[in-house]
């Protein structure tokens, strides 16, 4: 990989740090505890339970993703960062353009 991709993965990288971390700070505030004495329907309770759940599962992926941005960004600069962590061969640009915390080109993250 030359070094002006790499500068621009590494831009990328630090542009996705930001706007992940920034969805994790309104996944935070939408899993906060819903309080027994709001005066919401049964329904509606069992709703913002279920919506809670569901907003603490995408909270945990988001912040695997923010830890999996932080290695990339630490990586980039290394001669590896690019190639695959199982085959070794180039993982394509564009997925790192759309995935910068990938570590595996498509055909070994499909069999993982």
């Amino acid at each position: 990989m030359d070094a002006a991709k790499r500068k621009e993965l590494k831009a990328l990288i630090v542009e996705t740090i930001s706007k992940t971390e920034d969805e994790i700070v309104e996944l935070k505030e939408l899993t906060k505890p819903i309080a027994p004495n709001d005066a919401i329907g049964r329904v509606s309770r069992m709703d913002a339970i279920n919506n809670k759940s569901v907003n603490e599962a995408a909270l945990r992926k988001t912040e695997e993703k923010l830890r999996s941005l932080h290695r990339a960004l630490e990586k980039v600069d290394e001669e590896y960062f690019g190639l695959c962590g199982s085959c070794g061969n180039d993982i394509p640009v564009g997925r790192l353009m759309l995935r910068p915390e990938s570590s595996f080109c498509v055909p070994c993250a499909s069999r993982r």
